[in-house]
């Protein structure tokens, strides 16, 4: 009883998007803070770069061709206050309003309806095994002028974009002027072998615009993320930020900078994928003892359980959550709900080895008794 009330006092068990608080050096990064705000505090009083720090940019740009596979200028990026930042920077610079846009299905329902608010029409496109199905946007929608994808590690499937539609991709957005945003949500943050490399890796012609964020390598509460722009774009993105969207304070910047300069983010990054991995693989190894093998897969940061047909999953999270478990449910993740797929999504970067045998039990027990009740 006491190791579950324990449980019960911490973080919600199996939340996606927030990263363990115990593999990130929160003193050490508190104490790098400290001195930027320090140093902002006597700086002179002047309006900062609309596009954000050149000491962040440059270690952005840097850690981006070593980790990402893509050479760019500190002048391509401009730092934003985090992933929505950056996709509302790039809807209002792009002015695509009343065209069409292809978008994941199933896809983040966050990017979904900032297409809605930024009045473009989303045309949902299947996932597969080999992430979007290029081949879909191209039959039902090639007027469209943009793509939004996950194609690193598809959310929330977990797919990787294969190179063939990656090359079919780009060659629809060279033919038709579109253009093409990458959401790396989780940058290399990869728990199976390298990450692939990003998309505008291999974009030669500038249709590809490149989001990334610190929030799941770092912390949301930063509110810092980044976007890559090709060189064409560099002046209207900035005229849009400098007015619309401006970039964090300084302080938070620069420590961000100095953390990466100093390594301090690529060890941090070694041991988190150490951790989350050793957790992916104990609550799979338990799972795997309570569910069916076909019914369960990695995704990403997440392990996906598929429930049956019918099953209420928003009801099951809701369920749970007097329990301090919070699962996502895969449903909403669809924009037709007469397509959707029930499932549950358990984040493993809130999930210790020590509390998964519980959790999982008090979950089973809920899904069952809200399938039988159906």
């Amino acid at each position: 009883m006491e190791r579950y009330q324990e449980m019960i006092a911490g973080p919600a068990i199996f939340q996606m998007g927030v990263p363990a608080k115990e593999t990130f050096p929160a003193k050490l990064f508190a104490r790098i803070r400290s001195h930027s705000v320090r140093a902002e505090a006597s700086a002179p009083a002047m309006y900062p770069d609309p596009r954000g720090e050149l000491e962040l940019r440059r270690e952005i740009a840097a850690s981006l061709t070593i980790a990402r596979g893509i050479e760019c200028l500190p002048s391509q990026i401009l730092v934003t206050c985090g992933y929505a930042s950056g996709l509302g920077l790039t809807l209002h610079a792009l002015g695509l309003e009343g065209r069409k846009a292809w978008m994941e299905d199933p896809g983040f329902p966050f990017t979904r309806r900032g297409l809605e608010l930024a009045r473009l029409l989303p045309v949902p496109v299947p996932v597969d095994r080999d992430g979007m199905d290029v081949d879909y946007g191209l039959q039902n929608a090639p007027e469209a002028a943009l793509a939004v994808v996950t194609p690193g590690q598809q959310a929330p499937t977990g797919t990787t974009l294969s190179l063939a539609r990656r090359l079919r991709l780009l060659a629809w957005a060279v033919e038709r002027g579109a253009w093409i945003i990458e959401d790396d949500y989780l940058g290399e943050l990869q728990l199976q072998g390298p990450a692939a490399p990003a998309l505008a890796s291999i974009d030669r012609v500038g249709r590809v615009i490149h989001i990334g964020s610190f929030s799941k390598t770092i912390s949301p509460t930063l509110r810092l993320g980044f976007v890559v722009v090709p060189p064409s774009l560099e002046a209207r993105f900035t005229e849009v930020a400098a007015c619309l969207a401006p970039p964090p304070g300084p302080s938070v910047q620069l420590a961000t900078a100095e953390f990466i300069c100093e390594g301090h983010f690529l060890r941090h990054l070694r041991r988190t994928k150490r951790v989350y991995a050793a957790r992916r693989d104990a609550l799979l190894q338990y799972l795997g003892t309570r569910a069916d093998g076909d019914t369960v897969a990695t995704a990403g940061l997440a392990v996906l359980v598929r429930l049956p047909d019918g099953a209420p999953d928003v009801a099951i999270v809701r369920e749970t959550l007097p329990f301090r478990l919070s699962p996502a449910p895969l449903s909403v993740w669809y924009v037709s709900p007469m397509l959707a797929k029930p499932g549950l999504l358990l984040g493993v970067a809130t999930c210790p080895p020590q509390y998964v045998e519980r959790s999982c039990d008090r979950l089973f027990e809920i899904i069952h008794r809200c399938t039988s009740a159906r």
